[in-house]
C-alpha cells in the first residue's frame, strides 16, 4: 500500500469542499486554490506565497511574470512575495540573498476554516530549521492568515520564539496588475520623505502624485498611509490598505533592468508595478523574546 501524496494529505486535514482544495501547480509545488462568492485566490505553499486574487466579474489584481521560476530554491517573480527578516540586501553580509530566506522555503499548512461570512482563511506556518540557521541565528515563529472574501488580506505575524532578542525587517512585496505603466497614478505618498534605492538611500521627498516615465524604486518612510493605485487603462483603482507598517516601497524596473533580469520578460515592466507594505530602511522592528509583531495588507477593487 503506497503512501498518500502530500496533496491527499493537505486536502484531507485542510481543504474545504467546493471552497479551498489543493493541487499540484507549475513546478510540481504544492498550491492552494480558493473559491469564494466574492473572489477566487491561488496560494504557493512553497515560499507563503500568494500568486492570484481575481474578484468576480474582474481581472486578477496581482501580476506574474510569465517568465517566473517556479522551483524550490528559487523565488517566484510576481505576486505576494514574503520578504523576510531583511529587505534588500543583507545588512552587513553581501554573500546572503537579497530580501531573506522566507520567499525560498517550503512553509506549512497550520489551518484553515470559513467565516459566517462566506470568506475562507488559510494560515501558513515557517519556524527556524537547518537551512534558516545557516544565515540566521535566531528562533523564530512565522505566520501569513490569508482571508479571501470581497477583499484580500493577508497577515504576517512575526513572533521571537527564541531567548533573546532580535531585529528584522520585512514587506509584502506585492506585484499589482496594470493595463500599462503609463496610465497609472499612485495617491498617497504626496509630499512623503522616501530613500531613493537608485541614488545610494539618497534623502528625497516626493512632489504630487507618483507617476512613472522611469525606474523607480523608492523606500517612502515613516508613512502609515493607503494607496490607491488609479489604473485610466483599466477603469479601475486598486485600494491598498495597511496596519502594521511603517514604510511603503514603490518599485518598477523600467526598460534597461527588465532586459537583465532572467525571471522578467523585457517588456513585462509595463503591466506591472510594486507597492509593497513594509517595514524597511530606517523601520526596523525589534522583538524580545515571546514578542510578537504584525504587520497586514488587504487589497480591493474600486471599479471607475
Amino acid at each position: 500500500m503506497t503512501s498518500p501524496s502530500i496533496i491527499d494529505v493537505l486536502n484531507s486535514q485542510f481543504g474545504i469542499n467546493g471552497r479551498l482544495h489543493f493541487e499540484l501547480g507549475e513546478g510540481e509545488l504544492p498550491m492552494a486554490k480558493i473559491t469564494t462568492e466574492q473572489a477566487t485566490a491561488v496560494l504557493s505553499i512553497y515560499a507563503g506565497h500568494v500568486l492570484s486574487f481575481v474578484p468576480n466579474g474582474s481581472d486578477d489584481l496581482l501580476w506574474v511574470s510569465q517568465e517566473a521560476i517556479f522551483q524550490s530554491g528559487k523565488a517566484i517573480r510576481g505576486g505576494i512575495p514574503v520578504i523576510w527578516p531583511w529587505f534588500g540586501p543583507h545588512p552587513n553580509d553581501s554573500t546572503k540573498s537579497s530580501h531573506g530566506f522566507a520567499r525560498r522555503q517550503m512553509w506549512s499548512v497550520k489551518a484553515s476554516m470559513v467565516d459566517e461570512n462566506g470568506r475562507v482563511s488559510l494560515t501558513l506556518g515557517l519556524t527556524e530549521n537547518e537551512a534558516s540557521k545557516a544565515v540566521w541565528s535566531h528562533d523564530f515563529d512565522l505566520e501569513l492568515v490569508v482571508t479571501v472574501g470581497h477583499v484580500l488580506t493577508v497577515k504576517l505575524k512575526t513572533t521571537n520564539s527564541g531567548d533573546v532578542p532580535f531585529s528584522y525587517t520585512a514587506a509584502l512585496h506585492t506585484y499589482y496588475n496594470i493595463s500599462h505603466i503609463s496610465q497609472v497614478v499612485i495617491h498617497g505618498l504626496e509630499n512623503g520623505a522616501y530613500l531613493d534605492n537608485l541614488e545610494a538611500h539618497a534623502s528625497k521627498q516626493q512632489v504630487g502624485f507618483v507617476r512613472f516615465d522611469e525606474e523607480v524604486d523608492r523606500i517612502y518612510i515613516d508613512t502609515a498611509a493607503d494607496c490607491h493605485i488609479e489604473d485610466e487603462g483599466h477603469k479601475r483603482t486598486i485600494v491598498v490598505e495597511k496596519s502594521g507598517s511603517q514604510s511603503t516601497v514603490v518599485w518598477n524596473p523600467w526598460i534597461e533592468k527588465a532586459k537583465r533580469m532572467s525571471d522578467f520578460g523585457d517588456n513585462e515592466y509595463q503591466e506591472m508595478v510594486c507597492v509593497e507594505t513594509a517595514n524597511a530602511g530606517n523601520e526596523i522592528i525589534t522583538l524580545q523574546p515571546e514578542e510578537t509583531a504584525v504587520m497586514t495588507l488587504t487589497i480591493s477593487e474600486r471599479k471607475a
